[in-house]
């Protein structure tokens, strides 16, 4: 599908990628590009990526109560001397 019918007949190809089809754009007789659906994630791909990984430890945990102090801007950088 050229650029151009692309831009026209834009509900078109989302209905057509929401089908499942993966649409080539060009440009001058050449791909410029893929517009393919979407993978949906769900919490169950996030569970089972998170599936292997330990839990963070407590420093971590401090680090991010740290930083977020220091978005709130309560406090100096507590990295500034690292």
């Amino acid at each position: 599908m050229t650029a151009t019918e692309a831009s026209r007949r834009f509900s078109d190809l989302l209905d057509a990628i929401e089908r499942g089809e993966t649409i080539t754009i060009t440009r001058g007789n050449h791909a410029v590009a893929e517009i393919r659906p979407a993978h949906r994630r769900t919490g169950a791909d996030l569970r089972a990526a998170l599936a292997d990984i330990p839990p963070p430890d407590d420093r971590f945990e401090g680090d991010i109560a740290a930083a977020l102090t220091l978005l709130h801007g309560e406090e100096s950088d507590p990295w500034a001397d690292a």
